[in-house]
């Protein structure tokens, strides 16, 4: 009888009262098959699993690492806030340091509201610019992820235009038919939209670089159409930057593409790692949002004090001198090197990134949407994974997500990756 693996009794545990042993779908390892590695404690560049096997990690709690793992300045933060309390369900002087800062990095963000989570952060933008315009139906695009809401979890119907269809049991089909899913990165698609339904539109949300699908970055001429057009029509424009804000660069994607969005949302890099998200943008519109608005949005967590503390820490070594430049040379020399390898093999293989964020692509030519990365050669990519996972080598366990780089890692963790990336290679 073949005896089980530390991680394999673990996950037989946790099914027993976790649907599906995991808190989150994608940690099932259902895309790319096996078992999951339980994490016990994670340091800089490693994660380590219960028998302490150490992993170069490049998902980083899929991106708010930047610095790396258990930071020492993040690390004492939470420690010297969780001395005062852990919640107080009231105002404290650390959301008003976070929100200042926020403010400063971004000019065109003039309010912000913290929140517990980017869903969250995203389902209250949503809220609001329907509250500001009155108008009800949004789009949406085909491969991005804006969290769980109803409103959110919906794909295109029979044609481009029609109306959506829920991709979750339990959404209601009501819901789906004020969301519009087009294509990303289509400027036709964009154009037909508006001209169909502009006047019915209270927002468009976007990730501005796509996360959710591998790593996508759009057209320029994509961008500028679409901010073009939300203006034209009145139209309230959400940068979804739960992802990209504050990782493809300190002031996110939003400069990137030289584009000023309405609203943008943020996830948990704000709180280095904690549960936290924001939700700002404009006077006129955030104006419109409880207390000083009809728009309600409430949460006993939102300006967690160790969130807000710990983000604090963490912008404290983002605003230093020359940091996304190394960041994005360490990103530069590990994509690079994993394209020579797969090139040496003559392995279909591509890959982009921006900042601390990468994608990574088994096939000939560097997909454009969705569709594109469907039709990527999602077994070999599969085949991959697990080579460099049992290599030490920790990439995020699915085709269909980008990976991160930190601070952390080290030209010596760079070249260990591309040491065992040339093995793996070698075998596809």
């Amino acid at each position: 009888m073949t005896q089980l693996t530390a991680d394999q009794i673990l996950f037989e545990k946790a099914k027993r009262h976790i649907p599906g042993g995991v808190n989150s779908p994608v940690r099932a390892f259902t895309g790319v098959g096996g078992t999951p590695v339980f994490v016990s404690r994670a340091k800089g560049a490693y994660i380590y699993d219960t028998q302490d096997h150490p992993y170069i990690d490049y998902v980083g709690s899929w991106g708010p690492m930047i610095l790396g793992h258990a930071h020492d300045k993040v690390i004492n933060a939470v420690k010297s806030a969780a001395d005062d309390g852990l919640s107080f369900g009231t105002p404290t002087p650390f959301e008003i340091t976070m929100a200042d800062l926020i403010c400063e990095i971004l000019p065109h963000i003039e309010l912000v509201r913290m929140v517990s989570s980017g869903t969250e952060a995203t389902m209250s933008a949503i809220r609001l610019a329907r509250g500001y315009t009155g108008r009800d139906k949004i789009v949406k695009f085909e491969g991005c992820y804006h969290g769980h809401s109803d409103s959110l979890l919906v794909k295109a119907g029979s044609g481009m235009l029609d109306i959506g269809e829920p991709t979750s049991k339990g959404v209601p089909a009501d819901f789906a038919k004020h969301t519009l899913t087009l294509p990303y990165n289509d400027v036709d698609a964009l154009k037909a939209a508006f001209e169909n339904f502009g006047s019915e539109l209270a927002c468009v949300i976007v990730e501005p670089i796509a996360g959710n699908m591998n790593m996508i970055i759009p057209t320029q001429e994509f961008h500028t159409t679409l901010r073009h057009l939300c203006t034209q029509h009145g139209v309230v424009l959400i940068f979804d930057e739960v992802m990209t804000g504050f990782r493809v660069g300190l002031k996110g994607a939003s400069e990137y593409f030289g584009i000023t969005p309405d609203l943008t949302t943020f996830g948990k890099i704000i709180g280095a790692g904690l549960p936290v998200g924001a939700f700002g943008g404009k006077r006129e519109i955030m104006s419109h949002i409880a207390p000083l608005g009809g728009v309600y949005q409430a949460g006993t967590l939102s300006g967690n004090p160790l969130a807000m503390r710990a983000g604090k820490a963490m912008f404290d070594e983002l605003v230093k001198p020359n940091f996304y430049q190394e960041l994005t040379q360490k990103t530069t020399k590990l994509v690079s090197g994993l394209q020579d390898c797969a090139n040496k093999h003559g392995v279909a293989f591509t890959t982009c990134h921006v900042g601390g964020m990468f994608g990574l692509f088994f096939a000939k030519d560097l997909p454009k949407n969705f569709g594109d990365v469907a039709s990527a050669d999602v077994a070999k990519f599969n085949k991959f994974f697990h080579g460099m996972l049992s290599r030490g080598v920790h990439f995020a366990p699915s085709a269909f997500e980008a990976s991160f780089m930190s601070a952390a890692h080290s030209d010596e963790d760079i070249e260990q990756t591309l040491l065992m990336a040339d093995e793996v290679f070698a075998t596809l």
